[in-house]
């Protein structure tokens, strides 16, 4: 069984295309509603269903300042971001799931030479 964590999030539809900070008490619980374009808005508009970086947080108004931080930036500096964890921007969705299917699965980041594969990442704030 799953268990709910805070985070900030970033979703997109593609590699370089739209962006949409988030925050979450839920995270899996609301990707799979950008996913499934449950609720009306930006994410469902674009059709932004692929997490690429998200952040732990054990207090959700530490989640909730890191989001506004976020949205300050720059687009560039997002995409950055998303690139230093994720450098070919898989749905970190599907990787999160795995554990749910096979219990014994682990996973580790692609290094260059190695083709794509699934990437979990997601550090606990400091």
């Amino acid at each position: 069984m799953r268990r709910p964590f805070i985070a900030v999030y970033l979703m997109t539809n593609k590699r370089h295309g739209t962006l949409y900070v988030g925050v979450t008490a839920d995270l899996i619980s609301r990707v799979e509603q950008h996913r499934d374009g449950a609720t009306p808005g930006f994410t469902a508009t674009y059709g932004l269903n692929r997490l690429v970086w998200f952040e732990r947080h054990d207090l959700i108004v530490d989640a909730i300042r890191r989001e506004k931080s976020l949205k300050k930036y720059k687009r560039d500096w997002k995409l950055n971001l998303i690139e230093r964890e994720n450098p070919y921007w898989h749905d970190l969705y599907d990787a999160m799931m795995r554990p749910l299917v096979h219990p014994d699965a682990t996973f580790s980041p692609p290094t260059p030479s190695s083709p794509p594969q699934s990437v979990v990442t997601g550090r606990k704030s400091q």
